[in-house]
């Protein structure tokens, strides 16, 4: 009987800190105003968005938890020069081939850099590929010269390289945004 109530016992427990886990949230952290951007400096390249006159845009300082399905909507970036991802990447201030898997993660799982030159899993499209992480997709800031006029990341994004987007078996015209889970390689 004793065996039988430490069972239930644990499974509750367990039970309870997956509830717990699950129910972390990331809240807004401010808003940002669009401003209108210059004649010809918000680059769309990859379909990228531009900033609107006084439309507002949430900011975040925080991503959802990493666990070994992390959810996350992957997207397309290019880190080279003169393309959509504006400057040199964070990590290492270098451009870096679209060829190559890399990666940019929203600035809450960036986590200040701390997955600099690591590896991440990423799984859609019913296949897997490892990337590295080479640059922050700001969460909490944009719409200046510095995002390329370009709004603030949103909370959940693994923005990636044309490699990613080939290795996980996705046609180019299906290429932009996808619902994806990555985790720590």
């Amino acid at each position: 009987m004793k065996t039988i109530f430490l069972i239930m016992l644990l499974i509750i427990l367990v039970s309870q800190y997956y509830i717990i886990s699950e129910a972390k949230t990331c809240n807004p952290s401010g808003t940002i105003k669009g401003i209108k951007p210059p004649k010809g400096q918000c680059n769309q390249i990859n379909n990228s968005d531009c900033c609107k006159q006084g439309k507002s845009y949430t900011t975040y300082k925080c991503s959802p938890s990493v666990t070994k399905n992390t959810k996350a909507v992957l997207t397309l970036n290019s880190f080279e020069k003169g393309q959509d991802g504006g400057g040199p990447s964070e990590c290492d201030g270098k451009f870096h081939s679209d060829n190559k898997p890399i990666v940019a993660l929203s600035t809450g799982w960036y986590n200040g850099g701390s997955r600099c030159h690591k590896y991440v899993t990423i799984s859609g499209n019913g296949r897997s590929v490892k990337a590295m992480v080479v640059d922050e997709c700001d969460s909490t800031m944009g719409c200046d010269i510095v995002h390329d006029f370009q709004p603030p990341c949103p909370h959940n994004i693994v923005d990636a390289s044309k490699a990613v987007w080939k290795a996980l078996g996705v046609p180019e015209n299906n290429w932009g945004g996808m619902d994806i889970t990555w985790t720590d390689a």
